[in-house]
């Protein structure tokens, strides 16, 4: 197929209270995949509803975040494909990673996120295959980093223990991660960051900035306790009050900014090893993270992206 062919039809919809034709075409191509604009503007809907706050922002910016969203799924998709034969998921997976994604934002399985979507006026049918990439694209990391994993359970059972309370604090983050070419430049971005804080707010800065997966639900970590999060992270936060950000931190896969939304002390697990197992894998999934935005950047690099 001739790659300039273009099928042009005019839709008629609803967006952000007006109404405008959409002239589906070819906007961007990787290897095999395309995105159109039609795509693009499905995305934009979507990522609406997962973040109703994106509605306050330019029409200009919501189609900028759309398009990133996709160019990073089709980067997945294809890497994926490399490495599995098709892209098929279980109903329970599917619920896996429903729960532990979309229920910070009250979602608890497949049926509840299609009916969420649908009651804002989003198109299903090709919600699985997200959702299944993206728990491929987990897998691989897994596959291709575990072994690099590095969680030393004495410490943490010793930093459990030291502490020796019946109350801890657990905090109500939400996070906004960026790259940068080198540390001159995190003053300078961190400061665009700032003022697009100040004008759109946290959680649309994180769609808008963010190149981690929570920035789809507008950085939202939902509640961490202060035994899963890093030492130095947790003393930067434990004297922040609600609503207050840290500044950049440095991590191995960019500049962290971690937001309290909320605070509250719970009453510390008696089972001592449930305790230290759910630490392990908080500190596991924050490592597995980074090598994913790691490896997500090296093999952007070697695809040809082609966009008009």
């Amino acid at each position: 197929m001739n790659r300039y062919l273009i099928f042009i039809f005019i839709i008629f919809v609803n967006f952000a209270n007006s109404s405008f034709a959409i002239e589906n075409k070819i906007l961007i191509k990787i290897n095999n995949e395309i995105i159109t604009s039609l795509d693009i503007f499905n995305e934009s809907n979507y990522l609406i509803a997962l973040n109703p706050q994106l509605n306050e922002i330019e029409k200009n910016k919501i189609i900028e975040i759309s398009k990133n969203s996709l160019v990073n799924e089709k980067i997945k998709k294809i890497e994926v494909l490399k490495n599995f034969k098709n892209i098929n998921v279980k109903e329970d997976f599917l619920n896996d990673v429903i729960n532990a994604t979309y229920g910070k934002i009250n979602i608890n399985n497949f049926q509840e996120l299609i009916d969420h979507l649908e009651f804002n006026k989003v198109e299903t049918k090709n919600i699985k295959q997200k959702i299944s990439i993206e728990l491929f694209w987990n897998q691989l990391i897994y596959q291709k980093f575990s072994s690099q994993i590095k969680i030393n359970k004495k410490q943490i059972k010793e930093d459990i223990l030291k502490k020796d309370k019946s109350e801890i604090n657990e905090y109500l983050l939400s996070e906004i991660l960026f790259n940068v070419e080198n540390n001159l430049e995190s003053k300078s971005k961190f400061e665009i960051i700032l003022k697009s804080i100040k004008e759109n707010g946290f959680s649309n800065t994180a769609n808008i900035f963010s190149i981690s997966n929570s920035a789809k639900i507008g950085g939202n970590l939902g509640w961490v306790k202060e035994n899963e999060i890093d030492k130095k992270i947790e003393m930067l936060i434990s004297n922040l009050k609600k609503d207050e950000f840290t500044n950049p931190i440095l991590t191995p896969s960019g500049f962290l900014i971690l937001k309290v939304n909320d605070k509250r002390r719970i009453v510390l697990e008696k089972n001592l090893e449930n305790e230290i197992e759910k630490v392990i894998i908080q500190r596991t999934n924050q490592q597995l993270n980074q090598f994913s935005n790691l490896y997500l950047n090296k093999i952007k690099k070697d695809l040809n992206i082609y966009e008009k």
